[in-house]
């Protein structure tokens, strides 16, 4: 059996192929891109899999921003939280765990028991949470993000809640004179306070990380103060494409 699933993110797409339950292809690209170079257009938008290099699928989940508008043919849609939830499950082999995911523009906490969604959570403001805002800022201070989320260390104070005014307010820092390490870990900082309310309302003393923001290693040195056990998935930014494969998987199983 082979399940294609594709994430279509708002700044990456996502692919995964798995055949028999496991994972046999996996890439990403950005989101202009796969839209330029592998789709067609008639009325609807349509994935060409020819171009993509794939063939003889049985099933294609599709999740992420770009589910709905396009005509994805084979293709079933579903929501972001059911396709992260389901990753999890896959990657993990657990059925109960709270699931912190930090997209490019977006955040979603959702809590699984017995392998049922029982709670979510999603960010209501702009992309101040988001991977999008390390990206700005590692832009203003001319680093690479890899670089950025190596410090976490005596943080200068960043209060901004809007991620293009928090570009104002990091230069003012740096005309203070303040080290680019002190900066750094005072990005990292600002955005693990504006997640830290959100997971507050999830009592647990485990909690997984997928996404982009996963990779950062700041971020995960703050939240070790709030949990026991931080596991950060093998495959983060493929949870969501590796999820839409895991649900094909037992959607076909169930028919």
């Amino acid at each position: 059996m082979r399940i294609l699933g594709i994430d279509l993110g708002s700044r990456e797409v996502k692919i995964v192929l798995m055949e028999n339950n496991k994972i046999i292809e996996k890439f990403k690209m950005s989101t202009v891109k796969f839209y330029k170079n592998y789709c067609n257009y008639n009325e609807k938008i349509t994935v060409d899999l020819e171009k993509l290099g794939i063939k003889n699928i049985d099933i294609g989940i599709s999740t992420g921003y770009g589910r709905n508008n396009t005509d994805l043919k084979m293709f079933m849609p579903i929501n972001e939280i059911k396709a992260h939830a389901y990753g999890a499950m896959y990657q993990t082999e657990k059925k109960d765990f709270i699931l912190l995911d930090v997209g490019g523009q977006d955040v979603k906490i959702i809590k699984v028991e017995k392998g049922i969604i029982t709670d979510l959570d999603l960010n209501d403001k702009c992309a101040a949470s988001c991977g999008r805002y390390l990206e700005n800022m590692s832009n203003v201070l001319e680093i690479s993000l890899d670089e950025l989320s190596n410090h976490y260390i005596n943080p200068v104070e960043l209060n901004s809640t809007c991620a293009v005014f928090s570009e104002s307010e990091l230069i003012g820092k740096i005309a203070e004179g303040n080290s680019v390490e002190v900066l750094c870990a005072g990005v990292n900082y600002s955005m693990y306070k504006r997640l830290r309310p959100m997971l507050t309302k999830f009592l647990s003393d485990e909690l997984i990380i997928s996404g982009g923001v996963a990779k950062n290693k700041a971020i995960k040195e703050y939240l070790q103060n709030d949990y026991n056990d931080i596991l950060i998935l093998d495959e983060p930014q493929f949870n969501g494409a590796i999820g839409c494969c895991y649900y094909g998987m037992n959607f076909i199983e169930k028919e």
